[in-house]
């Protein structure tokens, strides 16, 4: 079975040409190297892929006939991404505080002179 359509099948891309492009991008790598998507996945291979800043790694236990519900994904794939990665897109994700919530778009006039008397008082 082709790599992109196993990694659509135990549903780590939304579509198939997700994983298509997932694959062309380099962020995807069958046994350490880099594949295309037409590369074939056997039981016992390793994947490691990249995908919202984490690197997951699972080995492929079986291969699907199709795409599976979540429930059943486990049967085909064993995912052994180590904790810490997880841990590090929850930092991140709390270094991005910003002082404007996310889509309020740019300071207003009030918002400005407030920024500069805070720069004059210092």
């Amino acid at each position: 079975m082709r790599i992109d359509k196993f990694l659509w099948c135990v549903r780590y891309y939304k579509t198939r040409s997700i994983a298509t492009k997932a694959c062309k991008k380099g962020q995807i790598k069958v046994n350490g190297s880099v594949v295309k998507p037409s590369r074939d996945v056997y039981a016992t291979d390793n994947i490691e892929l990249r995908k919202d800043q984490i690197i997951y790694q699972l080995t492929v236990n079986d291969l699907p006939p199709n795409r599976v519900g979540a429930k059943l994904v486990d049967i085909y794939r064993t995912d052994t991404t180590p904790k810490e990665a997880f841990e590090a897109k929850q930092l991140l994700k709390y270094s991005k505080d910003y002082y404007r919530k996310k889509g309020t778009g740019r300071p207003t006039k009030k918002d400005r002179r407030d920024i500069d008397g805070y720069y004059e008082e210092e």
